[in-house]
């Protein structure tokens, strides 16, 4: 029998449910299709596919490949795009990092696209201006933490290897837009809004580049910026080296040199990106990909790892058990992450002993029924920043999962007047602690957040995917893949169901002797059933709730039988996935 919304609600209530629960429970009635999370469905398309943040730069993606453009220059297409219409997450003064399939080879590549900290600032001069400022760390805006910005380098490095139409073109619809103007959606908008009072303060051109008469420009209003318009038209016009060793970086060498900055035209012009290999684990027949350290991708493969040895699936979808067995293991990745995810050109660090099957079953151990409140990293013998995620696939097979970032939304705050971009704040995640494998040094990368995602099955390409958003981000991936493993989520509903993401555990910025001594705390989103919630508190979790932050889901899978791609996008942002 069929119970009507007013009967099942009476039903509900008369055994004491809350109206979360009640809302949970008619989940599943909202959707004829029965897919339960989802807020719409997939997107389906024979010929390419692309899913970002912002419906525009969708668009753009799309329109590339409709031109002659494969994946590749589509991707570098709307991340232009991206950095022009998402200043608050992204631009050309930040890194990028990059998987891709390549059809013609059949295999992953790996890109490392981020930058190195100042070879002219050593740590005994940070360590005095920092003293100066009555600081411990790099604080978050300002000339400080500011690191060389490594995208650019990355999206030539990537055109260069696998791009096929002219940077020319690709770069002309951002080109465009910048020059014409273009409407700011809504949640830009508002991050754009809290951005605008602590940046503007900053060396350079911040207010006269990002405000109009002042003020963040509002949802709707049309915002331009031709100085960013002119950059890019350098860039198309000469190539990287105009940013790294031409007008631009000697422009920027200027700058710095009036205004008290550390890069220098040597830090730029001795820049180069990585390619790397990327990191594989496998969980029931799926092969996660990460990338290697800088960044923090392999936390999702030792958390892979540790749940291997639990059943997810029989414990159920947020259930007291599978939420406090997942929490666990990510405690336990984060504090490996915390002391050896640094610069491995710096110090070498256990990577493949982290992410073994023997390691993650010795970890696995020591989750118990309550929640540890001390957690140490192992032995393995030897979080408020933004960013855009997007993903492009093509006619070919060609698949490209790329993330881009400024950390901390717009980054330092510093804009080199007539250029059109903010510096990224990266170098705030150094530690200041001499014994950190993490410390500050001259010409090294910092620890860093964005991580690409990318999962084969069988040795052929299944699905491009990222979850960005500080430390969401591994927590995410694992989320994701597990909520389609093992619950049999689609696409689109494994990106909209409910999440959590556990805060607190020690950071790599911290004293190489931190340890995470107070358990930390879970944020939910809502629809998570109250007596779970209450079952987690009973077992020693600290629950709270999130108002957003719980990450930016965009997706690509592609059905080999079917010979079509499916996109999803994330449903708490302002972009979409579409196809064609």
């Amino acid at each position: 029998m069929k119970l009507s919304f007013r009967n099942l609600a009476l039903f509900t209530l008369s055994l004491g449910l809350s109206a979360t629960m009640l809302t949970t429970c008619l989940q599943a009635a909202d959707r004829v299709t029965g897919k339960e999370f989802a807020t719409r469905s997939e997107v389906i398309a024979q010929n390419g596919m692309a899913a970002t943040s912002h419906p525009l730069a969708t668009q753009i993606a799309l329109d590339v490949m409709k031109k002659g453009g494969n994946a590749i220059d589509a991707a570098i297409a709307a991340n232009a795009a991206l950095g022009l219409m998402e200043p608050t997450g992204n631009g050309i003064g930040g890194d990028l990092y990059a998987i891709v399939w390549s059809a013609k080879d059949k295999k992953l590549h790996g890109l490392n696209a981020s930058g190195r900290s100042p070879l002219g600032l050593s740590y005994n001069e940070l360590k005095t201006e920092l003293d100066k400022l009555n600081r411990q760390d790099l604080p978050p805006y300002g000339m400080l933490p500011i690191s060389v910005p490594g995208t650019v380098d990355g999206w030539f490095e990537l055109h260069g290897k696998f791009g096929k139409l002219p940077m020319k073109q690709v770069l002309a619809p951002a080109i465009s837009y910048a020059e014409n103007g273009f409407p700011v959606t809504e949640l830009i908008a508002y991050y754009w809004d809290l951005s605008v009072p602590r940046l503007s303060p900053q060396p350079g051109a911040f207010a006269e580049t990002f405000t109009i008469e002042g003020k963040a420009p509002r949802k709707g209003q049309i915002f331009k910026n031709p100085d960013l318009a002119n950059t890019y038209r350098t860039l198309a016009a000469k190539g990287r080296d105009a940013f790294y060793k031409g007008e631009i970086a000697r422009k920027i060498d200027t700058f710095m040199k009036e205004n008290g900055g550390y890069l220098r035209y040597e830090d730029f012009a001795k820049h180069t990106s990585d390619w790397v290999e990327p990191l594989g684990v496998d969980y029931k027949g799926y092969t996660l990909w990460e990338l290697p350290p800088n960044g923090q991708g392999i936390a999702a493969l030792q958390m892979l790892q540790i749940l291997k040895n639990f059943d997810l699936k029989a414990m159920g979808f947020n259930t007291t058990e599978s939420l406090h067995t997942l929490v666990e293991a990510k405690k336990l990745a984060f504090e490996d992450r915390a002391k050896f995810y640094v610069d491995t050109d710096f110090s070498k660090q256990p990577i493949d002993e982290l992410i073994s099957e023997k390691y993650g079953k010795q970890r696995a151990k020591l989750i118990g029924d309550r929640a540890a409140r001390t957690v140490q990293a192992g032995n393995p013998g030897l979080e408020e920043g933004d960013t855009i995620y997007l993903t492009t696939a093509d006619k070919d097979g060609n698949m490209v999962s790329l993330i881009q970032s400024n950390y901390r939304g717009m980054g330092s705050g510093v804009v080199t007047p007539g250029l059109g971009f903010v510096f990224q704040d990266r170098g705030q995640l150094f530690s200041m602690d001499p014994e950190h494998a993490n410390v500050y040094e001259p010409g090294k990368r910092p620890f860093h957040t964005i991580i690409p995602a990318f999962i084969t099955k069988n040795g052929k390409p299944f699905m491009s995917y990222g979850v960005m958003g500080g430390a969401m981000q591994p927590q995410g991936h694992v989320q994701i893949l597990i909520n389609m493993v093992d619950y049999g989520m689609s696409l689109q509903e494994a990106g909209d169901a409910t999440r959590w993401q556990h805060l607190g555990s020690t950071e790599p910025t911290e004293s190489q002797a931190a340890y995470l001594k107070n358990g930390g705390y879970i944020e939910f989103e809502s629809g998570v059933p109250q007596e779970v919630l209450r079952d987690l508190q009973q077992r020693g979790h600290d629950v709270r709730f999130g108002n957003g932050g719980f990450g930016g889901y965009q997706a690509i899978m592609w059905d080999e039988e079917e010979g079509v791609y499916y996109g999803a996008s994330e449903s708490r942002k302002d972009g979409h996935a579409a196809g064609y």
